[in-house]
C-alpha cells in the first residue's frame, strides 16, 4: 500500500478513544501471529494512557502507557496494521505516549522489546538498559 500525502494527512491519532474488542482485536491478529481474541476493557481500564490511530475511521494503531501510579510508566502493546508500517505511525504513537506521560510528571518509560526492534526504540528515544524479566506462564488469568 503506497500512501499518499492525503492519506497521512487523513491519519487521525486519540487519546484514550472509545475502542471495542471488536476493533482492537482484528488489528492485533493480523500485527501478532500469537495473538488470542482477548477483553481489553480490564487492561485500557488501568491504563495511563492508550492511543489510537485512524485511518478514515478504521483503526490501524495502537499504542498502551500502563504506570505505576508515580514515576514509572511502561510502553505496551504498541501496534501498526502491518499495510501501513514503516510509514512513522508507530513511532508517532509513541511519542504521543511520551509527552502524555511528561504530562502525569512520569520521569522514566520503560519498555521491553525483541532484538529485531531495537532500531525504531532507538529511533524513539529509548536507550539501552539492563534488565530482568520473569515469565510467569499459568493456565487461568484473573
Amino acid at each position: 500500500m503506497s500512501e499518499t500525502p492525503q492519506e497521512e494527512a487523513d491519519i487521525v491519532y486519540r487519546i484514550c478513544p472509545w475502542v471495542t474488542n471488536e476493533e482492537l482485536n482484528p488489528l492485533f491478529v493480523v500485527s501478532w501471529p500469537d495473538h488470542q481474541w482477548r477483553d481489553f476493557g480490564p487492561v485500557l481500564s488501568r491504563s495511563l494512557t492508550y492511543i489510537c490511530a485512524f485511518y478514515k475511521g478504521r483503526l490501524i494503531g495502537f499504542v498502551n502507557l500502563a504506570w505505576d501510579g508515580g514515576l514509572h510508566a511502561f510502553l505496551l502493546d504498541p501496534t501498526v496494521h502491518p499495510d501501513w508500517r514503516h510509514r512513522g505511525i508507530g513511532r508517532s504513537l509513541v511519542q504521543r505516549s511520551v509527552i502524555v506521560a511528561q504530562a502525569h510528571g512520569v520521569e522514566w518509560v520503560h519498555v521491553d522489546f525483541d532484538v529485531a526492534l531495537r532500531d525504531f526504540y532507538q529511533r524513539c528515544g529509548f536507550g539501552p538498559t539492563e534488565a530482568g524479566l520473569i515469565h510467569l506462564e499459568s493456565t487461568s488469568r484473573a
